[in-house]
């Protein structure tokens, strides 16, 4: 009942957005009965005070992260960061962003894993530009934590965060599984990623930092990798595929099966605890996976409380609002808000 009359609220959101930056909100509370109820003291109105304050008063913290958060640290897939990597292809098929060109179909497999390794390796090996993912840990790390995440950029883990408290739930660009599929396993990829950028063309820095991926200066990038390096299953020898969540052939390995494993029992330890709802950057395509469950949850469990952090799409149901602190900004420009503001006494 809770999720239904949710769904009938969908067209309702644009009218249930915090006004962050004016301090007003419209159907949802603004923190203030959050502060009594968990003796929270926070140094004036702001949210991202009283969301702060809010998470150090928790006992457990569930983040859910969608790609709102991962644009916020730098990982955009449009612009500048698509033009250095991706001219040519933009140039011989008009692509305007890295997705149009993930989902082309190409004439060859030497084209399609030429354009595929590239968007592999500068979205999974190299780090993201802005440190928002350690300002993230900074606030979290000292508490029970555990991260749902609709992302497969890897980069909670390469900020440091505890992989046992992580569940990718849509696969991972540094995995390859078969395309039939004709078992149920994941393959890394680093090595043979970077082994089709060389032929490509590119070169690694020196030092070995993963952001040095530079072409020599007057040459231009291949587009084609040889033969002998289409990824292939070990098995039934079908070529390989991304390990991503597109259609029904999507490989659940055993690390996955662990991962959801390990995500459940932290709910049930914690639902009749101080727990706070932390979403960061999801919208509504895929609801269902952390936004509709994050709802459910704070209205099922009295000491439960939803804070959400979204540049055009932080809003909460009427059915949670006195338990919800939602703000409508840049999520790494208020992490950092939260990382200037002094410690609870």
């Amino acid at each position: 009942m809770f999720l239904e009359k949710l769904q009938k609220r969908k067209e309702k959101k644009t009218n249930k957005v915090t006004d962050f930056t004016a301090g007003k909100t419209a159907g949802n509370s603004d923190g203030r009965n959050l502060q009594k109820k968990w003796q929270i003291k926070p140094d004036g109105e702001k949210k991202a005070v009283i969301l702060k304050h809010a998470i150090e008063s928790a006992d457990a913290v569930v983040i859910g992260a969608g790609s709102g958060l991962s644009t916020s640290a730098g990982f955009t897939y449009t612009g500048d960061r698509f033009r250095k990597y991706f001219v040519d292809f933009a140039e011989k098929y008009g692509f305007e962003d890295m997705y149009s060109g993930g989902f082309y179909p190409f004439d060859s497999l030497e084209e399609y894993w030429a354009y595929w390794s590239r968007y592999i390796y500068i979205n999974r090996y190299m780090n993201a530009p802005k440190p928002v993912y350690e300002q993230l840990l900074k606030l979290v790390k000292n508490k029970d934590y555990f991260v749902l995440t609709t992302n497969v950029d890897h980069c909670f883990q390469k900020a440091g965060f505890d992989k046992k408290r992580l569940f990718y739930t849509q696969g991972d660009y540094g995995l390859w599984q078969c395309s039939g599929p004709c078992h149920r396993e994941t393959y890394d990829n680093e090595s043979q990623v970077e082994e089709m950028l060389k032929a490509q063309g590119f070169l690694f820095g020196e030092s070995g930092e993963k952001e040095k991926l530079a072409l020599p200066k007057g040459k231009k990038t291949g587009m084609r990798i040889p033969t002998e390096l289409i990824p292939r299953c070990p098995r039934c020898g079908r070529p390989m595929s991304m390990n991503l969540r597109a259609d029904n052939t999507f490989v659940e390995d055993e690390g996955w099966h662990r991962a959801a494993e390990r995500y459940s029992g932290f709910l049930r330890r914690h639902r009749n605890l101080k727990t706070v709802y932390l979403e960061l950057g999801t919208g509504m395509n895929t609801p269902s996976i952390i936004k509709f469950n994050f709802w459910r949850m704070t209205g099922e469990q009295p000491e439960a409380v939803y804070g959400c952090i979204n540049l055009g799409e932080a809003w909460a149901p009427d059915e949670i609002k006195d338990k919800s602190i939602c703000i409508n900004a840049d999520i790494g420009q208020t992490l950092q808000e939260m990382s200037e503001t002094g410690v609870r006494k």
